[in-house]
């Protein structure tokens, strides 16, 4: 097997000036882009200030959106599919967290994972799997995949947050109930907010939300 690797996408670097101090990962959903998914970084620096904001595209094309990437092709909502494709993918992601970390000398625990629609898939995948325990985990109308492996294995167990709208036509509102379930199965210390209204987007409050979490991790992993 070939591994794809990350080699673009968008960036902000720390409002405050100064080498980056942690790296907020956000990873795009499907036929989307790090394009898209760095325009919530601007409103996360004032309280983040010596963050870096990495955004990369998935190294695939997405064939359903000629503008758009994708972590892996989404051929069914099978969870056996959900969880091969995710595993599929994570190899590309880690390679690129292990690069920037040691381009910068920072640990996981520097680093918090945020991730949209099947972004938030990979967060989940990647960070209860990652050998060192990162800040966060903030999922945005996701779902978690693969927990069945995960209860017969070493795993992470960071602070996760999920952010979901009740009327989310994409993935629906059940997938945060179950996650939620099988993570606190699992050990993991998980928050989640339920943005009423909406549907497969992120509201501002679940956007204020994601950026105490993280700053409140990243407070404690300092």
């Amino acid at each position: 097997m070939v591994l794809s690797k990350i080699v673009n996408g968008a960036s902000l670097k720390p409002r405050s000036g100064a080498p980056p101090r942690k790296i907020v990962l956000l990873l795009h959903g499907f036929g989307s882009s790090g394009t898209d998914m760095i325009s919530l970084a601007p409103q996360w620096q004032d309280a983040l200030p010596d963050t870096l904001f990495l955004a990369p595209h998935a190294p695939q094309r997405c064939a359903m959106m000629a503008t758009g990437y994708q972590w892996w092709g989404l051929s069914g909502f099978a969870p056996s599919a959900l969880a091969a494709g995710a595993a599929s993918a994570a190899p590309a992601i880690d390679a690129f967290i292990d690069r920037k970390l040691t381009q910068y000398g920072l640990t996981d625990a520097d680093l918090a994972l945020v991730g949209f629609s099947q972004g938030t898939m990979m967060g989940l995948h990647i960070g209860l799997r990652r050998p060192g325990t990162v800040a966060a985990v903030v999922g945005y109308s996701g779902m978690l995949t693969g927990a069945a492996e995960l209860a017969h294995g070493e795993m992470a167990k960071p602070p996760v947050l999920l952010v979901h709208g009740t009327a989310d036509p994409v993935v629906p509102i059940a997938a945060l109930h179950m996650a939620e379930s099988e993570l606190k199965r699992l050990g993991v210390d998980v928050t989640t907010h339920i943005s009423y209204g909406v549907a497969h987007s992120v509201d501002p409050v679940g956007l204020r939300l994601g950026r105490d979490f993280v700053a409140k991790a990243f407070d404690r992993s300092s």
